[in-house]
């Protein structure tokens, strides 16, 4: 009987804990904006990476999460909701002619971008997850700058 009793209160102990941690994992909202777009053509592609082997992802294909905002005088606002905390990177494209795609030159890009903890790019200044990573432990607001080269 005392074996038995041993192992409900062991299995009560994990269950509680386990609940514990769950609640840890709250669901957490992040805002991004975005601003000083050259014009108000097209749309605001926003992707949302959660690993560092998906980031950067030039072709918008290992993204976590991905929202499109509309532009309003030259700005745009998404809201990703439901995210566990954890860490993120953010990648933008103003895709001023609407087809999911960096438009480029020969080599670099004619379409705005940017990413998260960045002010400029170059060839010495690339982006990668742990340069463009943050932590969202709760709702959270950002600010991207839109980078045009």
């Amino acid at each position: 009987m005392k074996g038995a009793i041993k192992i409900l209160l062991s299995f009560l102990t994990v269950l509680l804990l386990s609940s514990f941690s769950n609640q840890k994992q709250e669901a957490c909202s992040l805002t991004i904006d975005v601003s000083e777009l050259r014009n108000s053509e097209g749309t605001v592609q926003f992707a949302l990476y959660n690993r560092e082997d998906a980031f950067p992802d030039e072709h918008y294909k290992k993204y976590f999460k991905k929202l499109t905002g509309k532009i309003i005088n030259g700005a745009s606002t998404v809201t990703f909701e439901n995210l566990p905390e954890g860490k993120y990177a953010v990648n933008i494209l103003h895709d001023e002619n609407n087809d999911g795609k960096i438009k480029k030159g020969i080599i670099l890009p004619k379409e705005g971008i940017g990413f998260s903890n960045f002010q400029s790019i170059g060839f010495s200044n690339r982006p990668s997850f742990a340069k463009s990573s943050f932590s969202v432990l709760g709702n959270k607001k950002i600010k991207v700058n839109i980078i045009y080269l």
